[in-house]
């Protein structure tokens, strides 16, 4: 039998653009964003088609994938959902309010219904209200959750408010860890998973980009306690998305999906140390990196029972 675990989801939603483009709006405070030429049709033809290659090569690994498209002018990064929801063991779903106001239009009804239908859902408990108090808290980007241990880790930034994340936490249970994390610039990173990923047998981190000493160490011996093997990542590492990386149960076994840029910049032994652990499944995306996000973004993981067994 494969090795499974809770931490990697088999089934997954994307979302697939068809009028996609870096988002100005949200360039603001994601400096890992570029705009990506002034063709926008081809930009748009581009990621289209990366997204396309991506969920055919995320199937092939027999991953269960829900796809659903966006015909939308209006949606920029509809193309990462994993901002907008999560699910969790026990049939516990969360929809979260959006920092920038033209995100907020990703929310989609068909996609919870989806939930509903296809799987024991419990409870959808939605935040997205409190939008308007100025308190967002925007799903598994601003956050890095270890279904293991039950821990939310996250940084500090506009897209994470502290007190919408203890709200979280008491209504989830896991126990938030809070810390600061700065790019290369020292500006604060827009989301906590462009540093770091947590698998089951291993965790990605940028420690490079915590500046509190302090700070650093307790959260590496944090990962390790869970047995984990640590794998520091510099800021040249994370500006190429090598954080942003998602374990995934696929049919003989877990995998790792990243970005192909995000496995060029690793060294021969961080690579070798992954490989004991899952198989690395790169992923093309250039136009969509334009945006400031790479494949943890576009991956919403479904960590809830299905209502009937299905085939790949």
């Amino acid at each position: 039998m494969p090795r499974s675990s809770l931490q990697a989801p088999a089934s997954i939603v994307m979302i697939r653009p068809h009028h996609f483009s870096p988002n100005t709006e949200t360039a603001r405070d994601n400096h890992f964003q570029t705009i990506a030429g002034s063709d926008t049709i081809a930009v748009a033809l581009a990621a289209h088609e990366e997204v396309t290659r991506a969920a055919d090569a995320l199937r092939a690994e027999g991953i269960r994938l829900h796809f659903f498209e966006d015909e939308t002018r209006t949606t920029p990064d509809s193309v990462f959902p994993n901002n907008w929801f999560s699910t969790h063991p026990g049939g516990h779903v969360a929809v979260y309010p959006m920092y920038s106001p033209n995100r907020r239009a990703e929310r989609r009804q068909d996609v919870l219904e989806m939930l509903k239908r296809d799987y024991r859902v419990q409870d959808i408990i939605d935040y997205s209200g409190l939008e308007q108090d100025g308190l967002f808290l925007e799903g598994t980007g601003a956050m890095v959750i270890d279904h293991l241990e039950r821990v939310a880790y996250a940084a500090r930034s506009n897209r994470t408010s502290e007190i919408l994340l203890e709200r979280f936490c008491t209504h989830f249970n896991y126990e938030p860890v809070v810390f600061d994390a700065v790019d290369a610039r020292g500006k604060p990173i827009y989301h906590t998973n462009v540093l770091m990923c947590i698998g089951t047998g291993f965790a990605l981190i940028g420690l490079e980009a915590i500046p509190d000493a302090a700070r650093r160490f307790e959260l590496a011996e944090r990962l390790r306690l869970g047995g984990r093997d640590i794998i520091a990542l510099s800021h040249a590492q994370i500006a190429d998305f090598a954080g942003n990386a998602m374990e995934l149960q696929g049919r003989d076994g877990l995998v790792l999906a990243l970005s192909s840029r995000a496995l060029r910049c690793l060294e021969a032994d961080q690579r070798a140390t992954l490989a004991r652990h899952v198989t690395l499944l790169p992923l093309e995306i250039p136009t969509i990196e334009h945006a400031g996000g790479s494949v943890r973004c576009m991956i919403a993981g479904l960590h809830l029972s299905a209502r009937s067994p299905h085939s790949f």
